[in-house]
């Protein structure tokens, strides 16, 4: 809202006055977002989030700014001090000043690449995770469509309940969970 009006022309003494604000706040607003790419804007724009974080923010290229920013997100997590993690966990490539050295208190070199290369595995298996959700989740439904087909017939159930209860109620849950997985994904 401040942007807005100061882009169209609104002096930042004269928002200051209307709205009781420092005008070196205004000032500050103003350039708050400056060096932070416009997808991270949009990610961001109804998150309650420190000052420093986009300091933070701004010491990554806008292609690591978005990893970063989906990470914060995924972890519902926006202070500075998960920023700061993430930007140790960075590659110097993918720093906007990538020729000097990364420095972040408390942390030693070693520290950083060990972060660094945990960063990019937990990132390899998160992305086979992901590419093989879909199916995972077909397998699923079409096993527990089975299983619910098998304890429906009752001569069958009544076998398992008489002779091995623990594996008819272990059929039953998963059929519960499936079935409130699909009950979810049509709402």
């Amino acid at each position: 809202m401040i942007l807005r009006a100061l882009k169209s022309g609104v002096s930042a003494e004269k928002l200051a006055k209307a709205l009781d604000l420092d005008i070196q706040m205004i000032k500050r607003r103003s350039i708050l977002l400056n060096g932070i790419c416009p997808e991270v804007v949009e990610m961001l724009k109804d998150k309650t989030i420190n000052k420093h974080t986009f300091s933070v923010l701004r010491k990554m290229k806008p292609l690591r700014q978005i990893e970063a920013a989906e990470l914060m997100g995924t972890a519902a997590n926006w202070s500075a001090s998960y920023a700061k993690a993430l930007l140790a966990a960075t590659k110097q490539d993918d720093l906007t000043r990538s020729d000097r050295p990364k420095k972040i208190a408390g942390m030693t070199r070693e520290q950083m690449a060990r972060m660094e290369r945990e960063m990019a595995s937990l990132h390899q298996d998160f992305k086979q995770i992901e590419n093989s959700y879909g199916d995972d989740i077909l397998h699923l439904v079409i096993a527990s469509g089975y299983l619910g087909k098998l304890v429906a017939n009752k001569e069958i159930e009544r076998f398992l309940s008489q002779h091995h209860a623990e594996i008819l109620d272990e059929f039953r849950s998963i059929i519960a969970a499936t079935s409130l997985d699909q009950t979810g994904l049509a709402a």
